[in-house]
């Protein structure tokens, strides 16, 4: 029986030896931004999900005329309508192309096509020695200008890993004999970034936080890129392909962040080019920057929201309509986006009372323009409380009008004064105007209320206030 014996160099050698055995030089890899949690997952599995093109060249050793060939290592989660191989020197053409999954382990042979490896005899005895050139019927390798064809053997030995992956196999028609470089070019999942961000309050009553910016680059696609010349493109594009078929986890520190990408923009998209290459180990999570820490002026606001904007068809009158409301108070943070900011998760902390930062919350940031506002809810404030209650209501058909009035109530266990910001939403009819109010509102606008509410240290504060709503004649209300 044949088996396939695979002998690791040390860790030190062992990504020059795989990017030198698998023929590639200087991948190109354009990665477009994915939420996919199974992409940033820890099952440790191949996610099919992301989106990524990949630009790599490959070195063929080629006879002159027709011949097939095979070219191993690919992701076997890329897409096989969006492949493509060339030669730009024209000295040989592609009459077909066909991809081929591997799916066991003597399909792994495929992926030691244009490798080194040793030919071994029942023995363990070497029989022969060159880079293998097909390995479909039987083994062809390529021994100085000599070509071996090898049926009877035990096991073969390679240096470095095998990636249990797809083969493409062509026909080529070659104009000369020699190795030649090819241009391969194809489409996968497995590989999506987002952005993370971490954003450090200063203590003090100002608002300030130190905010750093990076790229998470998940690689789950069941392959390894060496030396990776990258770009990552922020936005949604439409990205349309058929299913795919379907590591460890490793998180790999970016280098200083002095070296930060280049921005642009690609058509309505935003895409940064990193300026180093970039290992991406399959099974990795790498983090790198994105832009250079700073610091940021921001709010911090204790939030109660009742309601939503909701525009009835016609007015409810109906007692039972949003009669009360939750009683927690949300704690927020906004600050306006120094640049474009790519969608990902913020992470803030703040320092306890020995000073060590610790997390008070994390969100989500959704793509941003420079100078527009984010606003993160961290969480719910211990301290603060709010009751809400109705406290008149009253329908005059004959008048068309309909008045409410409600109390909120605001209890603050805490050891200091706090403001709370109350955002109510009349919304049983689109017409409404504010009849009384027990403090006046800091923002009136056609759907929301705002008030500022000084809530003392162990006290409490009651906010008062009255609506009326207003129809006419050719409006039914219910």
């Amino acid at each position: 029986m044949r088996t396939l014996h695979v002998s690791l160099m040390a860790a030190t050698l062992l990504a020059s030896a795989c990017a030198r055995a698998a023929g590639v030089t200087g991948p190109s890899i354009t990665i477009y931004r994915s939420d996919d949690a199974a992409l940033f997952g820890h099952d440790g599995s191949p996610a099919d999900s992301g989106y990524a093109m990949v630009r790599e060249n490959r070195r063929l050793d080629l006879k002159a005329g027709m011949q097939d060939v095979s070219v191993g290592g690919l992701p076997r989660l890329l897409d096989p309508e969006a492949l493509s191989l060339h030669f730009p020197a024209d000295d040989a053409r592609v009459l077909w192309q066909r991809l081929q999954r591997a799916q066991d382990a003597s399909a792994a042979l495929s992926e030691l096509v244009g490798r080194d490896i040793d030919v071994l005899g029942t023995g363990g005895n070497v029989m022969f020695t060159g880079r293998l050139i097909s390995a479909r019927d039987g083994l062809e390798l390529r021994q100085g200008d000599a070509t071996v064809l090898v049926h009877d053997y035990a096991a073969v030995r390679a240096s470095g890993p095998i990636d249990h992956g797809a083969r493409l196999d062509l026909r080529v028609d070659a104009r000369r004999a020699g190795s030649m470089q090819a241009r391969l070019g194809f489409v996968t999942a497995g590989l999506g970034w987002r952005a993370s961000y971490i954003g450090t309050l200063a203590p003090g009553p100002a608002c300030r936080m130190t905010l750093e910016s990076r790229a998470s680059v998940a690689n789950r696609s069941g392959s390894e890129w060496r030396g990776a010349d990258l770009t990552l493109v922020a936005g949604e594009p439409n990205l349309a392909r058929p299913e795919m078929p379907g590591p460890r986890m490793m998180a790999a520190s970016a280098k200083a962040a002095g070296n930060l990408p280049g921005q642009s923009t690609l058509a309505d998209y935003r895409s940064y080019h990193l300026p180093d290459r970039i290992d991406l180990p399959d099974g990795s999570v790498s983090l790198l920057p994105l832009y250079a820490t700073r610091t940021l002026a921001c709010q911090r606001t204790a939030l109660y929201e009742s309601g939503n904007t909701y525009a009835p068809p016609m007015p409810l009158i109906q007692p039972d309509v949003n009669p009360g409301g939750q009683d927690r108070v949300t704690s927020t943070l906004d600050f306006d986006a120094f640049d474009s900011l790519p969608a990902g998760y913020l992470r803030v902390l703040a320092g306890d009372a020995q000073g060590t930062p610790q997390v008070i919350g994390e969100g989500r940031i959704q793509d941003t323009p420079r100078g527009g506002k984010v606003t993160l809810a961290l969480g719910t404030a211990f301290d603060l409380r709010v009751r809400r209650e109705r406290t008149a209501f009253h329908v005059d058909r004959r008048g068309r009008t309909m008045d409410e009035a409600f109390r909120l109530t605001l209890t603050n266990a805490g050891n200091t004064t706090r403001v709370v910001t109350v955002r109510e939403h009349p919304s049983r009819w689109r017409t409404w105007t504010l009849t009384s109010s027990s403090q006046k509102p800091r923002a009136t606008m056609p759907d929301t209320l705002v008030f500022d509410v000084n809530v003392p240290a162990h006290g409490k504060a009651t906010l008062d206030y009255a609506v009326q709503y207003t129809w006419t004649s050719d409006v039914q209300p219910r």
